[in-house]
């Protein structure tokens, strides 16, 4: 809908704290991993080698609040897009993301906390 305006549970960043095909270590490669959800129903993510700016939609899934989204990036630098979704349970973020034509994996994402080191520690 036009001019409407996302959740504030959902915006902001999430760190990323698991996936299902991939591990901690790869996850937080480069950066601390994350997914973040911007005003305007824009946003980013990056976990390993994996970057993308997000395209997204607020709704609901089994009447609880999620995202879906679209995204376009990068696979250690070679061109990547798919979509995803995730849902809001308490306080984290559940979810899966797709390659076009690809992998796909399950993710948990909890607040982001900027303290953080780049390995959680």
């Amino acid at each position: 809908m036009a001019g409407r305006k996302p959740s504030s549970d959902l915006v902001g960043r999430w760190h990323i704290v698991s996936m299902t095909e991939w591990d901690e270590d790869y996850l937080n490669e480069e950066v601390q991993a994350f997914i973040e959800f911007r005003p305007r129903q824009q946003g980013a993510f990056q976990f390993g080698y994996v970057r993308g700016e997000i395209d997204y939609r607020i709704t609901q899934r089994d009447g609880k609040l999620a995202v879906e989204f679209s995204w376009a990036g990068n696979d250690e630098m070679d061109p990547a897009q798919g979509r995803g979704w995730a849902f809001l349970e308490g306080t984290e973020l559940h979810g899966m993301i797709f390659f076009h034509c690809g992998d796909e994996s399950g993710f948990v994402a909890r607040p982001f906390k900027e303290k953080q080191s780049r390995k959680g520690k």
